[in-house]
């Protein structure tokens, strides 16, 4: 594996680059003790959630994999992925439909089509996108839209634990399988997935996730070695895969060439340009290991970089990407373990200081640190109020209440390695609960007066074991509202209220150089006095891709200065004083 270091400033930066460095100190210091102490924060929420799901018409229930009996002992653990959601209006009526995975043999996938009346309709089945979980093809675990082909339709890669599928979007809600003359079948045991377009060519290509070897099928095993080498620094995962898009309808694999194969666990994965040359890097969560960064180099090859990451090993779930303090920098937010008496991991903030410092910095503490057992997790502003918060979704096993898995998950936590990797020797599950019947977090930011924790003074109150969690203006409101896939349990969705006085814009790009999705354009909007930079994510957070329309909140202020667009192909395009309180629509410059 290719490392590479940051190289150090030269003589002549060395003062700037020593106060921002001191800046840096400060600022993470300022942030963690007002994190410390902010969770009782009495100031009350400007916005309000309340549960819709069966109202809006939505019934999805996720289904676990049923597992080979051999690994019957801790099939609850091995089992316990899957549930997820993504975002994409897939009719291109101006409304934005969901799409839910199951995970079990004879169990649907359900697309529900935003009807534009405040409710939903399941038309999975008719559309070709339902029956895809079957013996010998395997089960679904997440999947991500974008329009590979650039015919303006948002097509859908499924990823699984079993064969990988690509859906075209033929028009009038009719898929198609391509997989096979895209050359993408291949079986995987994948868990994440992002569209990208890595070299800039304006064809999205696929960053796939595999968490378990490839050789593994799991109705069928021929060895019960399958977990994890190590507590700490696992490294025989399956190894992820970069598919390039040739056009044409065809994928090839160019993982080896690029240098991108981790084997680390990688349980999510998200894409951005940190370190601001232009040119979309890779961020990995991994899972028994510490969080890995691809930098690009100009779409030749991927350089794994020492960022400061390396050394903090964790058991990383969800990589979600966000300007957390208004600097137009793209920081990320993982979610990790914690369960007090036993193990606190704690979540990582990362800041974005790769410009000044080549690296990135730790500012997580407090309520942000500490969520339990958290999955997915998305930053956005959920107030208008011009700052990102955080929605954080958790658990691991609800089984029984009075009996807890993790004095004997601690036990083999630390056994040798070998041992350690033998599904077998792990000690029964039973009817436990891991981490079982955690709540969602809601963590507002008051800038650098802190975090608190407002889940239940919004209305937030459920104890499902959350996988994945989108942000979403479902119903064209100029608000942000939430829908959750919970594993082995209903979905839910949470219609967002936010009370009067703050204001919004929103933009919806759509490339010509660039790929039509516009997956990797960035937004920074300057008004107020402040800035803002948004992301169009090909694929975020864990098993999740939010809506790609992006969303800011303004403020009490209703003039917005500018809006610069850096589109994928590297053109600058500035949008002077766009109106505020509306969706505008935009299209790349043709040069």
């Amino acid at each position: 594996m290719v490392h590479a270091v940051i190289s150090p400033p030269r003589p002549w930066r060395r003062a700037a680059v020593a106060a921002s460095f001191l800046a840096a100190i400060v600022l993470v210091i300022v942030l963690n003790r007002r994190g410390q102490r902010a969770g009782g924060d009495p100031a009350l929420p400007k916005f309000h959630l309340t549960d819709v799901t069966a109202q809006v018409g939505i019934n999805f229930v996720h289904h676990g994999p049923t597992l080979d009996p051999k690994v019957d002992n801790i099939a609850p653990l091995i089992g316990s992925l899957g549930a997820s959601v993504s975002v994409a209006d897939v009719n291109n009526d101006g409304w934005p439909d969901l799409y839910f995975t199951n995970s079990r043999f004879g169990y649907p996938n359900a697309l529900y089509l935003n009807r534009g009346n405040g409710t939903f309709a399941d038309v999975a089945s008719a559309a070709g996108l339902a029956d895809v979980n079957r013996p010998g093809e395997g089960v679904s675990m997440g999947a991500v839209w974008g329009d590979y082909d650039n015919d303006g339709l948002e097509d859908l890669f499924i990823y699984k634990w079993g064969y990988l599928q690509l859906f075209k979007n033929m028009g009038d809600l009719h898929f198609v399988d391509v997989t096979a003359s895209a050359g993408l079948r291949q079986w995987m045991n994948a868990n994440g997935a992002v569209w990208v377009d890595y070299d800039r060519d304006g064809l999205l290509d696929l960053y796939v996730a595999g968490y378990y070897r490839p050789d593994i099928d799991f109705w069928h095993l021929k060895t019960t070695r399958i977990m994890e080498n190590s507590f700490e620094f696992a490294t025989n995962g399956g190894k992820n895969r970069l598919f390039h898009n040739l056009g044409g309808g065809r994928f090839e694999d160019v993982t080896d060439r690029m240098g991108v194969g981790s084997t680390r666990w990688t349980l999510a994965v998200a894409a951005a340009d940190f370190n601001g040359d232009g040119w979309p890097d890779l961020f990995l969560a991994n899972d028994y290991g510490p969080e890995e960064l691809y930098l690009n180099d100009h779409g030749r090859r991927f350089i794994l970089s020492r960022v400061g990451l390396e050394s903090d090993s964790k058991s990383g779930m969800s990589a979600t990407l966000g300007d957390v303090l208004n600097r137009g920098r793209v920081d990320a937010f993982v979610t990790n373990i914690s369960e007090r008496g036993y193990l606190f991991h704690g979540n990582n903030l990362r800041l974005n200081f790769l410009p000044e410092l080549g690296r990135f910095q730790q500012a997580a503490e407090g309520v942000v640190a500490d969520a339990g057992w958290a999955w997915g997790a998305q930053l956005g502003d959920l107030d208008n109020d011009g700052r990102n918060e955080l929605f954080i979704v958790n658990g691991y096993v609800s089984g029984d209440r009075e009996r807890s898995y993790w004095y004997a998950a601690s036990k083999i936590a630390g056994a040798y390695g070998p041992v350690f990797e033998d599904a077998r020797a792990w000690p029964a599950i039973g009817t436990a609960s891991l981490s079982g019947y955690e709540r969602s977090r809601v963590l507002v930011n008051r800038g650098l007066a802190g975090w608190s924790d407002v889940a239940s003074q919004v209305g937030v109150t459920d104890e499902y074991d959350g996988r994945a969690v989108v942000l979403v203006d479902l119903f064209n409101r100029g608000v942000l509202d939430v829908a959750i896939a919970n594993q082995k349990q209903p979905a839910l969705v949470y219609k967002n209220r936010v009370a009067p006085g703050n204001h919004w814009i929103a933009f919806k790009l759509t490339g010509t150089r660039s790929n039509r999705s516009a997956i990797g354009a960035e937004v920074l909007l300057v008004a107020g006095g402040t800035r803002q930079l948004e992301v169009v994510d090909g694929g975020s957070g864990f098993a999740s891709q939010n809506d790609r329309r992006l969303h800011f909140g303004l403020g009490q202020t209703t003039r917005v200065d500018s809006a610069v667009i850096r589109w994928p192909s590297g053109t600058v395009q500035t949008v002077a004083r766009p109106a505020a309180d509306q969706l505008h629509v935009i299209t790349e410059p043709s040069r």
